[in-house]
């Protein structure tokens, strides 16, 4: 656990609640979604911004798990945003030379209809500036991305058929909303095929046990919170392993890492994220399909 300065007391959930101005109303994932939507990319999620700084080192690192793949499959490969909400994650993939097709799975309509604009407007750009380059050098291959709605919970571990035989599952910060690990990780492990790595990234039980995941609605001043779980790290690994599932990569060359909040690092992800100072709020890691 991070360094708590000596003035700042531990954050419990009593407190936190007792901090919200409006009301606490708790709704179900996709109905908080839809709402959470239309402020979703602008209202200083400090646990997004610290999922962001991340995935700039989990996604290259399982990247190059694929590449180094001893088997007869090679790139382009094929990924999944599980969870794919307004695609923070999906734009990251569609920029990733070795992806070439991407499917997005999204619980909430309206998030993943703000991550399909944001996609089309992507492949737009890029479009527009091939067709400028007047160079014969440029084999860049036209990257495709599809999008499904999608309840992990009522399709009870079955992965929709655009998913399967998936080369890399992505899914930050989604299995908080599942009631169980073991639904999880039994629908990725469905989507992928062997040697196919997921990369999993969630709110961490120390803080799952204080909040969750929700957003003060700028209409009312209420807080909106989604159905939630606080999953520990050991029931993860355990459950991962248990779906045929291999720990291969998260906190250095192995292990799953655990991210605490300090004062450094708080003022890297914005005044949200101060009172979190001394607890341990994100976990990620790398699997692969054995």
């Amino acid at each position: 656990m991070a360094d708590v300065p000596p003035e700042q007391e531990i954050l419990t959930k009593a407190k936190n609640d007792a901090s919200v101005s409006g009301q606490i109303k708790y709704l179900s994932t996709a109905e908080a979604y839809d709402l959470w939507s239309e402020v979703y990319d602008t209202d200083g999620n400090f646990l997004q911004a610290l999922d962001t700084i991340e995935m700039k080192t989990l996604l290259p690192t399982a990247i190059r798990l694929l590449n180094a793949d001893n088997s007869s499959k090679y790139p382009p490969w094929k990924a999944v945003d599980l969870g794919c909400g307004t695609g923070r994650n999906t734009l990251q993939l569609l920029n990733t030379d070795e992806i070439h097709e991407i499917i997005g799975l999204e619980l909430s309509p309206k998030m993943m209809q703000i991550a399909q604009d944001a996609c089309h407007d992507n492949l737009l750009s890029k479009s527009r500036s091939r067709r400028e380059r007047t160079t014969k050098s440029d084999t860049t291959i036209e990257q495709k991305v599809t999008f499904e709605t999608y309840d992990m919970i009522t399709s009870k571990s079955a992965a929709p058929a655009p998913a399967k035989g998936a080369d890399l599952v992505v899914s930050t910060l989604v299995l908080e909303h599942i009631p169980t690990t073991q639904i999880f990780f039994e629908t990725c492990a469905n989507m992928l095929r062997p040697g196919g790595v997921l990369l999993c990234t969630n709110m961490h039980a120390q803080m799952g046990k204080i909040s969750q995941a929700g957003f003060v609605d700028p209409k009312t001043g209420d807080k909106i919170r989604p159905v939630s779980y606080a999953h520990t790290v050991e029931d993860v690994v355990m459950a991962a392993e248990a779906a045929g599932l291999e720990l291969v990569g998260g906190d250095g060359e192995e292990g799953v890492k655990e991210v605490a909040v300090d004062e450094t690092l708080a003022e890297r992800l914005g005044q949200r994220g101060k009172k979190w100072v001394g607890v341990t709020v994100w976990f990620g890691g790398l699997w692969k399909k054995t």
